[in-house]
């Protein structure tokens, strides 16, 4: 197996780990094992956690500017796109309700350790903020006012996700999702207050 592959297995299984288990609860043994390499290669590439918690943070920024730059893609305006964020939650809904969102559970761990990597995984948080925040833009709405509602839709979607996995209620999401898509639509030019 070539370096860089295995080196991009113990970042996808670390991934894996830390959202199932946490950052703090996760040791080196689990993710060595998870990937079936030594110790002494998994050393090779990565001599602390939290260098295996940079590279998946930065792993996870990756991956949700790919899926963000998908959105615009395939959206064909900017409520469609704020759609595909608000119906994430149905999307990963059997892993949200297992082990809340990928986001806000790493966040809030590494906030809670006052850990150095905190800002980065903030940063996966600030990505959507921005993206929602020009969404709305597009939509019509002034800077400042498109910036409060990405946040007011970030905090919703967030709060959404916590309770998913405290409450593992399946119609408490769906219903959720669809007040969110009925809140979208009210804040669409022409409907504006």
């Amino acid at each position: 197996m070539a370096a860089t592959d295995t080196r991009a297995q113990i970042v996808e299984a670390a991934d894996q780990l830390f959202y199932e288990r946490g950052f703090e609860h996760t040791s080196f043994a689990d993710i060595a094992a998870e990937v079936q390499i030594s110790r002494g290669n998994f050393y090779y590439h990565f001599r602390s956690k939290d260098e295996i918690l940079d590279a998946v943070i930065r792993q996870r920024l990756e991956n949700t500017q790919a899926m963000l730059d998908g959105w615009e893609a395939e959206g064909a305006g900017p409520v469609e796109r704020i759609t595909s964020f608000i119906q994430i939650l149905i999307v990963n809904q059997t892993k949200i309700m297992a082990f809340g969102c990928p986001v806000g559970t790493l966040t809030s761990e590494l906030a809670k350790l006052g850990h150095p990597s905190q800002a980065g995984a903030t940063g996966l948080f600030s990505l959507f903020r921005h993206w929602l925040a020009r969404q709305f833009a597009l939509m019509g709405h002034k800077p400042g006012d498109a910036d409060q509602l990405a946040l007011h839709l970030l905090a919703r979607s967030q709060g959404v996700a916590t309770l998913a996995s405290a409450l593992r209620d399946k119609a408490f999401v769906e219903a959720e999702v669809q007040e969110m898509c009925t809140w979208l639509s009210a804040q669409t030019p022409g409907r504006l207050q």
